[in-house]
């Protein structure tokens, strides 16, 4: 009985050491996204919100669409549905909308973005990666 009980703890354990990695996986991945974001407002050109990024999109110039979590169901269906039919690429961010406004160094909350230049910044390389 003594065995059993010890191949449950050794489970539990390295299902606990499995999500510990995964979480560390998610802050790098974010952090890597809010430092290449802050590249592109320092050297390219972006476009905050839900009207200004619907028209970059219909307009072809959008390169990456960035949606917060939070944005309404409504919004981010549409925004999905414009970027299928333009293929640009979409970026669902995994903060609110208030840490997409502090990621983009803005004192303000942002639903949803348009990078239509990169500058600098290799964010496509990071959305490409990330949306495959």
């Amino acid at each position: 009985t003594q065995s059993t009980w010890g191949g449950r703890e050794n489970k539990k354990k390295k299902r606990e050491e499995k999500e510990k990695k995964m979480v560390k996986k998610v802050k790098k991945s974010a952090e890597n996204i809010n430092q290449k974001l802050a590249l592109v407002f320092k050297s390219g050109k972006a476009v905050l919100g839900y009207r200004q990024t619907l028209k970059t999109i219909r307009t072809g110039r959008a390169r990456v669409v960035i949606i917060s979590k939070n944005c309404p169901a409504l919004r981010k269906s549409e925004i999905e549905y414009y970027c299928m039919l333009s293929k640009t690429y979409l970026h669902h961010y995994e903060g609110s909308n208030t840490d997409l406004g502090t990621a983009c160094g803005k004192i303000f909350r942002v639903g949803c973005l348009s990078i239509t230049n990169t500058g600098d910044s290799d964010i496509l390389k990071v959305v490409e990666s990330g949306s495959e």
